[in-house]
């Protein structure tokens, strides 16, 4: 029998004071029974001796201390899940807000999820098709990966991240392909625009969609990655399917994480963020990956926005180690107009190579993707050397090269948030752009493969 108790000793903010508890545990979930009935939901943040610190998830206006009644659950915070969740849209705590009906739980699992068994996972080498040229053809994604993108504020974050959850495929037919996306701490117009798109165009049917709103308690916040990564751990462990999963903004989620640390007077580490940031992070990225004997799979795009465009900040700098690469958007590209701003030479795929070649993309995708890389950095440079010594102090072969910068920039970079390559049109356009140079500077690629791919003049 649950026990209950009377015994609400002090309330500050969104924390709350209960004295005289027994076998209460860390993370619990409880139940507030205000005096006219109505009930609130609160997790419990710390235990000390018969005294345990618990948090609201929704206002502490109106709660009576004397009369007020809270019982703990003896679990914590669970997701009901079922294959009905796909074409649903969700509020931070996982109860459906699209009109719909309420779900029918086929089980109730822990938010919080379970590690993963290093011995136990699979290595990723598999190729997923986003559909946007600057990953798939110089920074791969494969299943099981955790590729960030670190944006800036006022830079189109949502809208690549509605493109990628709207085109992602694996170009295997025979798996079931679904995608998971968390929208964290965003406004209303915000998360009209995620739902109005994936309606839109479709998407929504493959789709769990959750939504936690800027004016939704801090609280929420922190729950509303783990409930998308639960989510996503039942249809890939348990339904085998393959899952992208898209988390945007993991900087709110981090700032809620920063303002429930204060609220509970803890000592705060760099910038003020709690000291277990790069844990906690950690918790969340390391959901992602594939496991041995397991058909499904669960690759993660986290989506962050940088500080004052700032790498070094703790956010970005602890999500780099803990992740697989990053793609960087870049405010001069997106001033330019070239959408998306994809800045390629400082984005990396760590894992781009386990994914690309033949049987997988094609058996040109390593070299062209190489001798682009290239190209493109010789490219700045001269136009650098051009605006510092004038056009007149270049080689024909540095023009050349600028010239194809600019051209790099506004084919394959530039390609709209509605245009959807294929892998094949990606590298076709690669080879494209590298007949503006001579043959005799293409040296990353063979000689064999320039005869076979290299498009001849008309």
């Amino acid at each position: 029998m649950i026990k209950e108790y009377r015994t609400i000793h002090e309330i500050s903010g969104p924390l709350m004071v209960v004295e005289q508890v027994e076998g209460v545990t860390y993370d619990e979930l409880a139940e507030i029974r205000l005096t006219d009935g109505t009930v609130r939901l609160c997790k419990v943040l710390e235990v000390n001796g018969e005294r345990a610190v618990v948090q609201l998830f929704d206002s502490s206006a109106g709660i009576n201390l004397r009369d007020s009644k809270i019982r703990f659950l003896g679990h914590p915070l669970q997701m009901g899940v079922s294959g009905d969740m796909l074409g649903r849209v969700f509020n931070g705590m996982g109860q459906p807000i699209d009109g719909g009906p309420e779900l029918l739980a086929e089980k109730f699992m822990d938010i919080n999820g379970l590690p993963m068994n290093p011995a136990a996972r699979d290595y990723p080498n598999e190729f997923i098709q986003t559909g946007v040229s600057t990953i798939d053809g110089l920074n791969t994604l494969v299943r099981g990966q955790k590729l960030p993108i670190f944006s800036g504020s006022g830079l189109p974050h949502a809208n690549l991240a509605a493109q990628i959850a709207r085109q992602a495929r694996v170009l295997d037919d025979s798996s079931q392909f679904a995608v998971v996306f968390a929208a964290i701490g965003i406004t209303f117009e915000e998360s009209e625009f995620f739902v109005r798109e994936f309606k839109r165009t479709g998407a929504i049917d493959r789709t769990v969609l959750f939504t936690n709103l800027a004016n939704d308690p801090a609280v929420e916040r922190i729950a509303t990655p783990r409930m998308a990564l639960t989510a996503a751990e039942y249809l890939a462990f348990e339904k085998e399917m393959q899952v992208l999963v898209i988390l945007t903004d993991i900087t709110n989620y981090a700032e809620a994480l920063r303002e429930v640390s204060a609220a509970k007077k803890e000592v705060p580490g760099r910038r003020g963020y709690p000291g277990y940031l790069y844990t906690d992070l950690a918790t969340l990225y390391e959901r992602a990956g594939r496991k041995e004997g397991c058909k499904g799979s669960i690759t993660m795009i986290p989506i962050l926005t940088m500080p004052e465009d700032d790498k070094t900040h703790p956010i970005p700098d602890l999500t780099g180690y803990i992740t697989e690469g990053q793609i960087i958007l870049s405010r001069d590209l997106y001033r330019k107009g070239i959408l998306p701003p994809v800045d390629v030479l400082p984005s990396l795929s760590r894992l781009k190579d386990k994914g690309v070649g033949e049987g997988k993309t094609r058996a040109d995708h390593a070299p062209t993707m190489n001798q682009l890389f290239a190209a493109y950095a010789s490219g700045k440079e001269a136009k650098e050397l051009m605006t510092i010594l004038g056009e007149a102090a270049l080689s024909p072969t540095d023009l050349l090269y600028a010239k194809f910068a600019d051209e790099f920039e506004k084919r394959y970079v530039n390609q709209g948030f509605e245009e959807n390559r294929t892998i094949i049109q990606t590298l076709d356009l690669g080879w494209e752009l590298l007949r503006m140079l001579p043959r005799s500077e293409l040296k990353r690629i063979k000689p064999e493969m320039l005869d076979q791919y290299l498009p001849k003049e008309d």
